[in-house]
């Protein structure tokens, strides 16, 4: 007779599935314990080098310029030039030629070596000039004439339509004033106009009003009218 066959109990290997889901979750949970300790101070260190780098990308701020004082030197120079400025309509106001030129950048002048001018009143009637050396501002319209000076205007019909002489301004220093129209000197100046001449300490002429004011020691030479 057979000895009818009896079940064991199980030695825990029926538990199988439920022991490793139960350690699978343990892990989980203390991975999850891991990870919320250290990933804090992860991302901060990853925002820190974020920020590095973006601070290494970043130009650098610059500090506020310091406008630096003009100096009373020299900032440029011109050789065998010619400076042209011109009116609102397009049409040559004056004209400045010279061997040699320094500007200085404190006061906007222009020292010219032999310097021979041309210019041109409204109704386009032509002044020109020459000395050994003349000082004039940036844009041409007042000029000191230096050593040897001389200014010359043409004979030319006046508003009235009789003739204007010849007139010639000589002296060792003569002012002019080309917007104003307007020439003057301190300094000791000699006149041709026609054949008439004359001499003073000092000059003032008004184009405009065709007006001349002569001071100090003033003399005339005046050839008889026909």
């Amino acid at each position: 007779m057979s000895t009818p066959l009896q079940l064991l109990p199980s030695s825990g290997l029926a538990l199988g599935p439920v022991s490793m889901r139960s350690r699978l979750e343990r892990f989980t949970y203390a991975a999850s314990n891991q990870l919320s300790i250290y990933l804090p101070p992860i991302l901060m260190a990853l925002l820190a080098l974020l920020t590095y780098w973006m601070v290494r990308l970043t130009p650098p701020v610059l500090p506020p310029e310091v406008q630096r004082p003009l100096r009373h030197s020299a900032d440029y120079f011109m050789r065998d030039f010619a400076v042209k400025s011109y009116d609102a309509q397009g049409l040559l106001k004056s004209e400045i030629k010279g061997s040699m030129a320094n500007h200085f950048e404190d006061t906007d002048v222009l020292d010219i070596t032999q310097p021979r001018i041309r210019s041109f009143d409204a109704a386009g009637r032509l002044v020109t000039a020459s000395a050994d050396r003349a000082l004039s501002n940036g844009d041409g319209s007042e000029v000191q004439l230096i050593g040897n000076a001389v200014v010359l205007r043409e004979a030319m019909a006046g508003e009235a339509g009789h003739m204007l002489p010849r007139v010639e301004y000589r002296g060792e220093f003569l002012h002019v004033l080309q917007n104003m129209q307007r020439l003057r000197s301190h300094k000791p100046v000699r006149i041709t106009s026609g054949a008439d001449q004359f001499s003073a300490d000092q000059l003032e002429f008004d184009n405009l009003g065709q007006v001349a004011e002569l001071t100090g020691h003033v003399r005339a030479s005046m050839a008889p009218r026909k």
